[in-house]
């Protein structure tokens, strides 16, 4: 989609992931010949790099690892976004990722170790604090 920064363009081997995710569920890859799980989709084990990965539902739980908040970025549609929490999550199985945290009322909310649960954006997995949760 011309003018958009923020929705990805799917390649014959990412495709999976990102039809999950525009159902509202989120994948990541494991390793059969070591038995980790990895994120970003990618084609072999970044830990031992056995090509004998597979695709695997992810439960969509995490713990916010650090994150910034970005107060200026002009790349439609960041620019009406603004301020916005940018994260490094660590997922449930083990991986971290890259992501957004929204849905609260201030950054401020936020600690390290934060629970948080996977919420989608278009199609794009982002994170949300679970209400109640310990640390969040």
């Amino acid at each position: 989609m011309a003018g958009r920064f923020d929705l990805p363009e799917p390649d014959a081997f990412t495709r999976t992931y990102w039809e999950a995710a525009a159902e509202g569920r989120l994948l990541i890859r494991r390793c059969r010949a070591c038995g980790r799980a990895h994120h970003y989709p990618r084609e072999f084990c970044p830990h031992c790099w056995s090509e004998d990965v597979t695709w695997e539902p992810a439960s969509g739980r995490a713990t916010l690892y650090t994150w910034s908040v970005v107060h200026r970025n002009d790349l439609p549609p960041f620019a009406e976004r603004t301020p916005y929490v940018a994260a490094v999550v660590d997922l449930a199985e083990g991986p971290r990722m890259m992501t957004e945290v929204v849905g609260m009322g201030s950054a401020e909310e936020l600690s390290a170790g934060a629970e948080l649960e996977v919420a989608f954006r278009e199609g794009i997995p982002v994170f949300r604090v679970v209400p109640g949760a310990a640390g969040g």
